[in-house]
């Protein structure tokens, strides 16, 4: 049994901090020492930095993103219309052309919405179904813009899981 020396308490032989005050310590012997630097080597080897696969703004130069915020904005703010503006002035910024494709996405679940709406119209769920829908893209497109605004190039939450638009 040791003895802490700060604080009396009893340890087993084998702690290398006290319980009581946690003061640590220093190893008596060559192998206690070599089990405490594999074990804080292995803990540095063991950390990585959280990955967001749908996070892309590494991907683009950031005098690009910061040029072309504007444009990339409009897409977001003036659906379609936005759409063909920031086509016709983006100077083929890659940053607004992933905008661009990602409005679009928003652009083409909002037809698909309507169509279905108009053919089934006579359903009382359908109609509450897609206004609620258009709510939550209304919602996601304001969360897109922000994102912009900090300079991000992230892919919208909702339509990133639709598997036939990629």
């Amino acid at each position: 049994m040791k003895i802490c020396p700060n604080c009396q308490t009893q340890l087993d032989d084998d702690a290398m901090f006290c319980t009581g005050c946690g003061a640590q310590f220093i190893a008596s012997n060559d192998i206690q020492q070599e089990q405490v630097n594999a074990y804080q080597q292995e803990y540095q080897n063991s950390y990585t930095p959280p990955y967001d696969p749908y996070d892309h703004t590494a991907e683009f130069d950031p005098k690009d993103i910061s040029n072309n915020k504007v444009m990339a904005m409009l897409v977001y703010l003036m659906g379609w219309l936005g759409i063909i503006v920031a086509l016709l002035g983006s100077n083929a910024s890659p940053y607004v052309a992933f905008h661009i494709r990602q409005a679009l996405k928003f652009t083409v679940t909002s037809v698909l919405m309507m169509i279905c709406t108009v053919l089934f119209c006579w359903t009382l769920i359908v109609p509450i179904a897609a206004g609620i829908m258009t709510i939550v893209l209304f919602v996601i497109k304001i969360i897109c813009f922000f994102q912009i605004c900090s300079g991000k190039a992230k892919e919208p939450a909702i339509i990133r899981s639709l598997k036939f638009m990629k």
